[in-house]
């Protein structure tokens, strides 16, 4: 497979570019996917797959800067999806949870009705669309993704380092899905000719709250010194902040019958932080 990575320099691009190894890995500076110019112009001949692992994923700041967000995560993927009619690739879009409003009770199918509260899910959710377009792609929802980079895994074993007790929102629920895990099934996926999956880790649903405590006990913490607190008071201070999902898991049904099995987040967890190499 002769495959080009996308936002290299994310959690998730460098996922892909460890795994695959032979890949072209361009970050922002190689090809700005937003900049319709740049993509009818790069040369994708010889390239089987793409995977579009770039994107604005500042969900606050989203809210305050539209256009960016736009650009990127709506705006990019169509530009790719036209390079892929041109040139015969498969591309491998890896979309979000938010695109969805969380309202739906227990594991969010694939074809759950797009509904997005803010700005990034509007935005991921015109990706989707614009994604669609092209004659072989494959759409990958994923949540709470947690690779090499800033991400709550990391802020909270800092946290817990520093002796500090956090308060963490305990009424938003989801799964982790750890960097090294998505990139393999994406990799897998990669030779469907077209569909739309979730792929998360596995694994009893969490909030925010309990993988902090998780992260807390993994680092010789009590995890009661994590304490929760409701969305509702936690954003009653926080104007700015965009809205989440109250439920962000995702149905792996699909998946599974795809053969593609992902581990059980905790798993992952203790791997992550060296605790089950």
């Amino acid at each position: 497979m002769r495959a080009c990575v996308l936002g290299a320099n994310g959690q998730l691009g460098r996922a892909l570019a460890a795994a695959l190894p032979d890949a072209v890995a361009l970050g922002r500076d190689g090809l700005d996917i937003g900049d319709a110019d740049a993509v009818a112009a790069y040369d994708f001949s010889g390239v089987d797959v793409v995977f579009n692992a770039a994107a604005h994923t500042a969900v606050d700041r989203a809210e305050a800067e539209p256009a960016a967000a736009w650009r990127t995560n709506a705006l990019g993927p169509a530009h790719l999806a036209a390079a892929a009619a041109r040139h015969g690739f498969t591309l491998v879009h890896v979309s979000t949870e938010y695109v969805f409003d969380g309202t739906t009770p227990g594991p969010m199918p694939e074809d759950t009705p797009l509904a997005p509260l803010g700005v990034y899910g509007a935005s991921k959710a015109a990706g989707e669309l614009a994604v669609r377009a092209a004659p072989r792609h494959v759409i990958a929802r994923t949540s709470w993704v947690v690779g090499d980079g800033a991400n709550f895994v990391a802020t909270m074993t800092r946290l817990a380092r520093e002796g500090v007790s956090p308060t963490v929102v305990d009424d938003q629920i989801g799964r982790p899905t750890f960097a090294s895990d998505l990139a393999a099934a994406l990799i897998a996926l990669a030779g469907r000719e077209h569909g739309t999956y979730h792929v998360t880790n596995d694994g009893e649903p969490v909030s925010w709250h309990g993988l902090a405590r998780e992260v807390f006990a993994r680092c010789g913490r009590s995890p009661g010194d994590v304490r929760p607190v409701t969305t509702a008071q936690y954003t009653v201070d926080k104007p700015g902040m965009a809205r989440r999902p109250a439920n962000s898991v995702l149905d792996l049904s699909l998946l599974i019958r795809a053969d593609v099995a992902m581990p059980p987040w905790r798993d992952s967890l203790d791997i992550h932080m060296g605790l089950n190499a």
